[in-house]
């Protein structure tokens, strides 16, 4: 059973919009050295902060702790698995993500890289105090699909799902 109750689908309009915004928070705290984006989904917030903020020192690293399709009730959060990571403890760096969830993968770069600034774009209350700057705070029981998990499909009618 998935712990997931509400969808939240994300627009690559919304996701920039919202990238924006972080920028512009996080261009008030600078001046920025770099910007260290944890994959996969860090990276497209980390090429829209890049451009915003002018910054062009850009680095990853690269944790696996999800498993299974996305489309899957059993998409769930496994073994923390560090394939990369970056030299020194990301002082004067921003850490960016798509978002921290249970904040299971947030405590592990926390632990790597202790002086960054983390920055999400949406934070979920499990992990909400792991982060120093987020945009949008989402319920724990919401599944975010961001738009490269999607593509276009029909769309049944509310009315036709709330009959079943």
């Amino acid at each position: 059973m998935t712990p997931y109750s509400k969808d939240f689908p994300v627009s690559w309009e919304e996701l920039h919009r919202n990238a924006r915004a972080l920028s512009w928070r996080l261009l008030e705290q600078g001046p920025w050295k770099g910007i260290i984006a944890i994959t996969r989904g860090g990276l497209v917030p980390a090429a829209i902060l890049c451009r915003e903020m002018d910054i062009r020192l850009i680095d990853t690293i690269c944790i696996v702790s999800y498993s299974g399709d996305a489309g899957e009730a059993a998409m769930k959060q496994g073994e923390l698995s560090v394939l990369k990571g970056v030299e020194g403890d990301g002082e004067g760096f921003i850490l960016i993500d798509d978002l921290v969830d249970t904040g299971r993968t947030a405590q592990k770069v926390r632990d790597m890289l202790p002086k960054a600034h983390f920055a999400t774009i949406y934070a979920k209350p499990a992990g909400k105090p792991l982060v120093d700057t987020f945009v949008t705070e989402v319920s724990q029981d919401t599944w975010i699909r961001f738009p490269w998990d999607m593509e276009y499909t029909f769309s049944t009618p509310l009315a036709d799902r709330h009959a079943k």
